[in-house]
Order: structure tokens, then sequence, then C-alpha cells
């Protein structure tokens, strides 16, 4: 048997000095590699924090119409979202996301750098692009053509928005390091708001030519919330004006002083619901001061229609609601506004000037006819001025974050369009977040509502193991009414309460599927009336205010079934003074 031949020690030493060098110079590519991974990190760091630094300033310059500003600011935006797209975008970075524990966070920088990116170059340069003054009135109307190309316009911005948003919600930010997770968090809540504000938009601006009258006359109902006799959307319909929109040209064609003059509806205009009744029994079918005791805003404007057609012959294309504190802010834009026959209006001066001092210089008729001409005037004001359009857009957005301003179209298609924004007042039956209600009616009959004081916190609790959460509600209510000098029309005719006192009806609306649990009032256990509306559980409680005190009510609540998030939403009343609210979140459930 013949031995196979044994390597010489040359032979051996060479192998030896071959793999030596294979695995210095290996070492040596990883270190390289390594390194120049670190100096991708590095900058694509800085090009994103660069970028965040210059996405904020191109929302203020874009707020304040510096529009050669943000032009230059979009064009040093996209430059630093490029190189972080590109160091992002090499190949030692792409194989290391392949790696374990780094590996999920350098893909998710990745896709990051790859959103800002897309937003620089596709989504901004169209918003930036929007004239905002098409969307105003000139000299009495707009021009739906302009109209139109906006439009376009926000509808492209929006399409590249919202696409990114889907996008960057389908990373997992389970294991990420908590750099990286918090500004992914935050780019989403941003990136959330932005989508909302731009989906909103571009259908409005796509249905205003037809609600312009650019495919036919329009009419509308004007209706103006008075909330010194606070309803759930606000106030009491008050004063109202017709409005003619034809060819994109807007004007008054007629006016009513106040609800009153249209009367009662006996029997109810409509057969309300078991539901709706138990609630609100039969009185929002019946009295025009009522219909809005619900705060589903279409479930109003609908029955105030039907009773403006029932007593003038107008059947309306929709309704328009808003309060003084909506024009206030638009006086803040179009400067004073003189009311015909009255003191003129302010930005500072309209809401006490409308919703006190015109109720302790004049009588009912007069104030009646002071509000609706009121309402005229700056409307007209609106119409006829050169108003700055960053301005008026900024106190039109801010009235519809507050549910101020409120609209409904008697055309499903357009109010289907309408639906998911703040302006529609749709109490949603279904929602990705859960939603608390607390909204008031008046139940004493006079105008105590201009001194109500109202605060709120929403606490999210603990996950349950049935996949509900609870959540904490604390709401109080303060008077600061005087205790004398009052006159009648504003202590109102009701003898079953002391005089300046003031009770009013809290009605707290569980989430969509939710449920209340209890509630105390001052720390003590009280009885409160229910009901359901849209499918949230309402209760009801009575608080009675003497001037200068303050009562609390405080309710626990549950969401619907199998919810994770750890954020909730408050929505209330819009009173003449701002509420004071905070909402305390709490980490998702499933972390």
């Amino acid at each position: 048997m013949t031995s196979r031949p044994r390597p010489s020690r040359r032979r051996r030493r060479a192998r030896r000095r071959r793999a030596l060098l294979i695995a210095l110079v290996s070492l040596s590519l990883l270190l390289s590699a390594t390194g120049w991974l670190g100096l991708r990190v590095s900058q694509a760091r800085a090009h994103l924090l660069n970028a965040a630094a210059l996405a904020q300033e191109l929302s203020a310059r874009l707020l304040a119409g510096d529009t050669d500003r943000a032009q230059r600011t979009l064009a040093a935006l996209q430059e630093q979202a490029a190189k972080a797209r590109t160091a992002t975008g090499d190949p030692s970075w792409w194989a290391a996301g392949w790696t374990p524990y780094a590996g999920d966070d350098l893909t998710a920088v990745r896709r990051v750098a790859v959103a800002v990116d897309d937003l620089s170059r596709t989504a901004f340069p169209s918003l930036v692009g929007v004239d905002p003054a098409a969307l105003l009135p000139q000299r009495g109307g707009l021009d739906p053509a302009a109209v139109r190309d906006v439009a376009q316009q926000l509808a492209a911005g929006d399409e590249v928005v919202q696409r990114v948003r889907d996008d960057l919600a389908t990373i997992s930010a389970d294991g990420l390091v908590p750099q990286v997770a918090s500004a992914l968090t935050r780019l989403r809540a941003e990136l959330d708001s932005l989508a909302a504000m731009t989906a909103t938009t571009s259908q409005v601006a796509r249905i205003l030519p037809p609600l312009l009258g650019a495919e036919g006359p329009r009419t509308y109902l004007l209706a103006a919330q008075n909330p010194a006799e606070v309803r759930a959307t606000g106030g009491m319909l008050g004063a109202y004006a017709m409005i003619r929109a034809d060819g994109g040209r807007v004007r008054i064609v007629g006016q009513g002083a106040s609800a009153s003059e249209l009367l009662r509806f006996d029997p109810p205009i409509t057969k309300l619901s078991a539901e709706m009744r138990r609630l609100y029994t039969d009185l929002p079918g019946i009295f025009p001061a009522n219909v809005n005791l619900t705060p589903h805003f279409p479930t109003a404007a609908k029955l105030y229609r039907e009773m403006v057609r029932r007593r003038t012959g107008t059947e309306v294309d929709g309704v328009l609601a808003v309060d003084p504190v909506a024009l206030s802010y638009l006086l803040e834009v179009i400067g004073p506004v003189k009311v015909p026959q009255g003191p003129q209006l302010t930005a500072g001066t309209a809401v006490r000037t409308l919703l006190s001092e015109a109720y302790l210089t004049l009588d009912v008729a007069e104030q009646d006819q002071f509000y609706a001409a009121a309402a005229a005037a700056t409307f007209d004001a609106l119409l006829s001025q050169k108003v700055p359009p960053v301005g008026a857009i900024s106190a039109f957005r801010r009235s519809v974050e507050e549910r101020r301003i409120l609209f409904w179209s008697a055309r499903s298609e357009e109010q289907r369009v309408l639906a998911d924004s703040r302006m529609s007042g749709v109490l949603p039956e279904q929602e990705s977040e859960p939603t608390v209600g607390v909204f008031l009616n008046d139940a004493t009959g006079a105008k105590l509502g201009y001194y109500l004081r109202p605060a709120a916190t929403l606490t999210v609790g603990e996950c349950r193991p049935d996949g509900r959460r609870l959540l904490r509600l604390a709401f109080s209510l303060a008077s600061s009414a005087p205790k004398r000098g009052l006159t009648p029309s504003v202590l109102g005719l009701g003898t079953s309460i002391p005089p300046y006192t003031v009770r009013t009806l809290v009605y707290v609306f569980s989430p969509a599927g939710g449920a209340v649990i209890g509630g105390r009032l001052d720390g003590d256990e009280v009885s409160l009336g229910s009901g359901t509306e849209r499918g949230r559980q309402v209760v009801v409680a009575t608080v009675e205010l003497r001037p200068g005190t303050s009562r609390t009510l405080e309710v626990d609540l549950l969401t619907a079934e199998q919810t994770v998030v750890g954020t909730a939403d408050l929505w209330h009343t819009p009173t003449a003074t701002p509420w004071t609210t905070q909402i305390d979140p709490a980490p998702a459930c499933n972390q």
C-alpha cells in the first residue's frame, strides 16, 4: 500500500501565509466598510436634521405668505433631502440592513430619508405653488377656473402625501433604538396632520366651484349661532340670511332677524327616532332654537332647512353656521366693520358687543336686528374688501379647527366629500382614535352662556383584558356672571331657579362603540340620565352654577373593544370663551 505524500514544510508555510493574508485583507475591508458606514450614518443624520429644520421653516414661510423665501427654503430642503437619500442608498448601507440588531434601524432610516426626499421633490412644490388668493373672494366672487387650477395642484400634492404616509405606516417601530423610533413617531404624527390638511383642502377645492354656482345657481342658509344661549354645536341658531351663489359671485338676498320668526311647529316637522327622543324629547322638531340640541350638525341643518322651507317657501342647497368668535377671527384680518345703526365691530370687541353689551343696551327686537346686521356687515366686508389671503385662510382654518364654522350640503355627493372634515360637524359612528364628546345645552332659557368658563382633562388609563381601554374625563364648569346689574333679556323668564343662576345640561358621549361606567359630581356619586346616539353611549348631568362658583363632573368611560392606541381626542361645544383642555396619553396597549 502506497501512502500519500505529505506536503512539504515549505508548502504548508505558503498556505498559512496565504490564509493569513486573506484574513488580513478581509479584516481590512470589514473595518473599512464599517468606517465608511459610520461616516454615512453621520452624514445621513446631519442631512435629515437639516431637512427637518427646513421643513418647519417652509411651513412658517407659507403661513406668513412669503412665497419668495418659501421657494428658496424649498430648494435648500430638496438639497438636504437628496443628500440624505444618497447617504442611505449605497451598497454598504444596503448590506448592513441585513445584519442583526442594527439592520432594522438602518432600513427604517433609509425609508425615512426616501420619504422626506419624495415629499420635497414631488409634494411640496405643488403645495408651495398654490396661489391662496384664488380661494378667496375678489370683488364679490371667486373665479371658478382659478379655483379648479388650485384644486389640481392640491390634488397632486395630496396624492404624494397620502402615499408616503401609508408607506411609513408599514414600518414597525418594535425593536428600533429609541432615537430612531422617536424620530419615526414624530414624522408619522406630522404626516398625519399634513395628510388630513391636504386631503380636506384638496376635496374642498374640488367641490368649491359647483358650491359657488359654477354649474348653476345655489342658495344657502347662513345661520348665526349664539353662544350666549349655549347649544351642543355652539349656540342657539339665531339670525339667519339667504345667500345666493351664481357663477362664482356670492351675495345676500334675504335676511331673518331671529329664529323666533319661524315660530313653533306643532306637530313636529318630522318624527324623530326613539333614540333622539330619549335624549332630547321632541324639542328639535318643534322649536328652531332647539334643532341643535344634538351635536351631529347634519341632523340640525336638515331640521332648520325644512323649517325655513315651510315658513318662507325657499328650499336651500345647504346650511352654513358661524358664531361671533369666528367673526372676531375674521375681523383680525379685514379690520373693523361698521354695523348700520349700531356700534363698530372690532376683533377685540365683537364677542363682548354681540353676546353681552347688546343685551344690556337694546330691547329684544333691537338685539335680533343688530345680530343680523352684524353678520351681514361682516359677510359683505369679506366679499367686497381686498383681504390678505394668508391671514384669511389662517382665520378660516382656526375657526374650522374649533368647529365654529359648520357646513352641510343637501347634495349627498358633496356631503360625502366633506364628511371627514371638522367643518361638517359629523359625529362619526366609527373612528380609529377614541373620541370623547362633552356637549352643553342651556336649560335656563337665558343668555348667561357668555359667562361660562369650561375646562376638561381627558386621561388615557389602563388596558383591560377584554381589549377595551379606560378613559377618565374631568370636566369643570365655572360662572363669571355678576351678582347684579343684568337685564331681564339676559336673565330670561325662568322662575324655577334663583336669578343669575345658570343651569346647563352636560352631555358626555363615549367613544364610538364604547361605554360609560359611571360619574361623580363634585366628588359624590351622581345618577346620570342615559341614552345612545350614533353608536355612542350618552350620559346627561344637570349642573347649576351661582355667580362666581364652579363644579366638577368626573366620568369614567371605556373605549371600543380591541383598542390598542394610547391616544384619545376630545370634542366639545365651542363656547364664547375658549375651553382649557388637556389630554394625557399613555403607551399603546401592545408595548
